[in-house]
């Protein structure tokens, strides 16, 4: 799996992009989420309030409860504004 972190959770992460397997119990992108926090440190702080990020699965924007897959690449960014 790709993950891909925009904008201040590459900051807070200090990652833009990771290969990452998936661990057997992670089956949504709210589990991966959980797994990625126990990580501590950065993770703990990028993943504290979801309200404040959004996703994306295979450049699809997702929801919390959507299937993972090991080939899946799998983005967090936070909500973009336009004018």
């Amino acid at each position: 799996m790709t993950l891909l972190y925009f904008a201040w959770l590459r900051q807070k992460t200090g990652r833009g992009e990771e290969q990452l397997s998936l661990p057997a119990d992670v089956k949504t992108v709210s589990d991966l989420v959980l797994f990625l926090k126990k990580r501590g440190g950065g993770f703990e702080d990028a993943f504290a309030d979801l309200r404040r990020l959004r996703v994306a699965v295979n450049q699809d924007h997702s929801g919390w409860d959507t299937p993972l897959r090991d080939s899946d690449e799998v983005a967090f960014f936070p909500p973009v504004t336009g004018g």
